[in-house]
């Protein structure tokens, strides 16, 4: 195996940085449906409503984890720098490979949120379908 230096953990430091800027773009987009969603249900009380205020809830839960594991990623990753500076290697390669493995965690509640959200989606069009078919 070759020896971690500054390079490895930096570029990953940079690629987490984009990974984090979506999630968080993620989450502020669900906060917006989530308030036009609330205040919808609050005027009509409907069912169909308070289903996709469920749905968001369990996709924001996942969101949340999702920062969390990706913030601590680069948390660990910043200190595996810090570890190669003060020329702590063996102590650095671990710290990066817990980074690596939380990052693998966030990635994995990605695909998780995507296939919640395609599915939430898919009801949509169903609801399309069906008025369609009905209007035939």
């Amino acid at each position: 195996m070759e020896a971690l230096t500054l390079t490895t953990p930096a570029l990953l430091f940079s690629a987490i940085s984009l990974i984090m800027l979506a999630y968080t773009n993620r989450f502020l987009a669900y906060a917006a449906v989530i308030r036009n969603l609330h205040a919808k249900y609050k005027e009509s009380g409907d069912t169909t409503t308070l289903r996709q205020i469920q749905n968001l809830k369990s996709r924001l839960y996942l969101t949340k984890w999702m920062q969390i594991f990706g913030i601590t990623s680069l948390f660990l990753c910043v200190m595996t720098m810090l570890l190669i500076y003060i020329n702590y290697n063996s102590i650095a390669v671990w710290v990066f490979g817990g980074g690596l493995f939380l990052l693998l965690l966030s990635l994995g509640f990605l695909i998780k949120e995507i296939q919640i959200s395609t599915r939430a989606l898919q009801y949509h069009i169903s609801d399309i379908e069906e008025d369609l078919k009905g209007r035939k």
